[in-house]
């Protein structure tokens, strides 16, 4: 009996429990789920959003090419001692000596290497080349009685050029100011006027005209003319370049030991 009640009573207890799982069920009890996140709206067109996170990126831009070639790069050359050159001209620049007037040169001279430049008194005695001033006379003491030497010249100017060969021009009327020994000059710069100084009281003006190398001072004898100037002064008047270094230095050579005047002392 006892047995019977307790299987009636089992049997239900399932009925029960049955009864209860099934109406659960049929409520959809077991059939729900874990609430899902909503969906990230999407960007739209207009805003970009990185899809990943940005990384930084290193660029190297290359170098810039230049349309303009380059030079490419010399080595360096060992120093060399620089070469000598004129103070003023790399090559000397030569000037007929008189100018602002009519003026002939002689073809020839009396006596030793020169030649007279007829012109009329007041033309201007020019510097022939860049140089300086080598020696003044700025006294006529010419005597016709003793016609010495020294005094021929009367008023005189000599310079040395650039090119190393002296310059002689006498019988001026006139020294320019700020003309004396040691000055620099420049070609065509006025050193004085032609004139009738010296024994050119007794001939027509003319400037006496001498090319020879520098000396000690008062070496009139040759300071008067010692290398023949008229192919010189012929290429001058003309605009040419000829220049009298060489002819200078051979004759010079040629002229030997210097023991006084010569001739026509």
């Amino acid at each position: 009996m006892t047995r019977r009640l307790w299987a009636v009573f089992l049997a239900a207890l399932v009925v029960v429990a049955g009864g209860g799982l099934f109406a659960l069920s049929a409520a959809g009890v077991f059939n729900r789920t874990q609430p899902t996140a909503e969906p990230t709206p999407q960007p739209t067109s207009d805003t970009p959003v990185p899809t990943s996170t940005p990384q930084l990126t290193i660029t190297t831009t290359p170098p810039t090419t230049s349309t303009t070639p380059t030079t490419p790069t010399t080595p360096a050359r060992p120093a060399t001692k620089p070469r000598p050159s004129n103070p003023t001209h790399s090559t000397p620049r030569y000037v007929f000596p008189v100018g602002g007037c009519r003026a002939d040169a002689s073809q020839s001279h009396h006596d030793y290497p020169a030649s007279d430049i007829f012109a009329n008194v007041g033309c201007l005695f020019v510097a022939p080349i860049d140089g300086r001033v080598d020696e003044v006379s700025r006294v006529d003491t010419w005597d016709p009685k003793t016609n010495r030497g020294p005094d021929r010249g009367g008023l005189s100017v000599s310079i040395v050029g650039v090119d190393g060969v002296r310059y002689y021009g006498s019988h001026l009327s006139a020294i320019a100011p700020g003309i004396r020994p040691g000055v620099t000059v420049h070609a065509g710069q006025t050193l004085g006027r032609t004139g009738k100084t010296g024994s050119a009281r007794v001939t027509p003006p003319h400037l006496h005209f001498g090319i020879s190398w520098p000396t000690k001072p008062n070496t009139w004898w040759i300071r008067r003319g010692a290398v023949a100037p008229q192919q010189f002064l012929n290429s001058w008047h003309h605009g040419g370049q000829l220049s009298p270094v060489s002819t200078v230095a051979k004759t010079h050579r040629a002229y030997g030991a210097d023991n006084g005047c010569r001739e026509y002392c």
